[in-house]
């Protein structure tokens, strides 16, 4: 069995900046690629930022230049920093990692940007 656990999100103002973590457990022996993605109510869910295994990376126009995604291979973990964070980043963000021929998903976590 593969687990998520997200971690990192909150309330933050305008300009401000959150980490989040995806942390995976279980019997696991390698991960392709993982991502962040993030939704808002009445709305699809939208790619944030992508890494596959080589390190190469992928960003959404919108958050290109303020968020970077990395991951710690060891730890099974990928992260998101997200720096000057706007009022239009709030949303639930959810992890997703690819493992063998499977998506697994996160549980979400809330980030919410105040003006």
């Amino acid at each position: 069995q593969v687990q998520l656990v997200e971690s990192g999100g909150g309330l933050v103002q305008a300009g401000g900046s959150l980490r989040l973590s995806c942390a995976a457990s279980g019997t696991i022996f390698s991960i392709n690629g993982m991502g962040w993605y993030r939704q808002v109510p009445g709305k699809q869910r939208e790619l944030v930022a992508t890494i596959t295994s080589a390190g190469s990376t992928n960003y959404a126009d919108s958050v290109k230049g303020r968020f970077t995604i990395s991951r710690d291979n060891a730890k099974k973990t990928v992260y998101l920093q997200m720096n000057s964070l706007k009022p239009e980043d709030t949303a639930v963000y959810y992890c997703k990692l690819e493992i063998l021929i499977r998506d697994y998903w996160g549980q979400g976590t809330q980030v919410t940007v105040s003006s």
